[in-house]
Order: structure tokens, then C-alpha cells, then sequence
């Protein structure tokens, strides 16, 4: 089951890359959640939530907000993918141009929950001081 379940988010981060809502979707339960650290650097810029429920939510995040906002030259350097059973944790680093031209990068790791062979619920850890400094200066 681990080998797989590390397929699945390897091929869910495709997915996200895309940014075509259809493709993203269809990595999700329902009833998804993705919770991120409350009032991110993101989350406070997008004036969203930090925490997203449901498919609908995580889908037009990924689709519509991320690209609004991390606008260009977006990169996603993966330090390690680690599986036990239904469990995926990611370790990576992503880099940007925001949408008011200011550089970004920061480590993250995220743990994934699969239910079904889909993805059931995201729990994001970043250095979230960091991110306040190179969005809003």
C-alpha cells in the first residue's frame, strides 16, 4: 500500500501543476480538507481561509487562486516523499514570483491522508513567518 499511496500524491502534485480544475478534482474525496498554519502569508493576502473544506474549495484554490497569486516561474524542488500505508509525507521547497513582483521560497512539508485511493485530507507546515516577510515585505 505504500508504494502506492506514494504514487497517488506524486501523481496528485501532477495534478495540482496543472491548474486544470477538472484534473485536480479528481484526486479528492468529497469531503477533502486542506489545513495550512491559521493566517499564512497566503491565506491573509488572498483574504481566504487557511482552512479549505470540501473538494470545491481545494479545487478553485489550486486552480484559480495559487496562480493568481504565485504568478510566474514557479518551481517545486522535492527533498523526500515517505509513505506508511495511507499516510504520504512530502518535504519540499518551492520558489516564485508573486503577483506584486516580490521573490518567494520556502521549505514546506506536507502529510497527506488517503481514503479510497483518493486524497481525503491535507495538513501544510511551512515557515510561516519567513512567508510573511517576502509577501508583504
Amino acid at each position: 500500500m505504500s508504494q502506492r499511496s506514494r504514487t497517488i500524491v506524486q501523481d496528485a502534485w501532477k495534478a495540482f501543476a496543472s491548474h486544470d480544475a477538472g484534473r485536480i478534482a479528481a484526486v479528492f474525496t468529497d469531503d477533502a480538507e486542506w489545513l495550512a498554519p491559521p493566517e499564512n502569508a497566503t491565506a491573509v493576502a488572498l483574504g481566504g481561509s487557511s482552512h479549505l473544506v470540501g473538494k470545491q474549495a481545494i479545487v478553485r484554490f489550486l486552480a484559480e487562486d495559487f496562480p493568481r497569486f504565485f504568478v510566474r516561474d514557479v518551481t517545486v524542488t522535492f527533498h523526500g516523499f515517505y509513505a506508511d500505508g495511507e499516510r504520504v509525507i512530502v518535504e519540499e521547497t518551492m520558489t516564485a514570483t508573486l503577483a506584486n513582483g516580490n521573490h518567494y521560497a520556502n521549505d514546506y512539508c506536507f502529510v497527506f491522508e488517503l481514503r479510497d485511493g483518493l486524497i481525503h485530507r491535507v495538513r501544510e507546515y511551512m515557515d510561516t513567518a519567513r512567508g510573511h516577510r517576502m509577501v508583504f515585505g
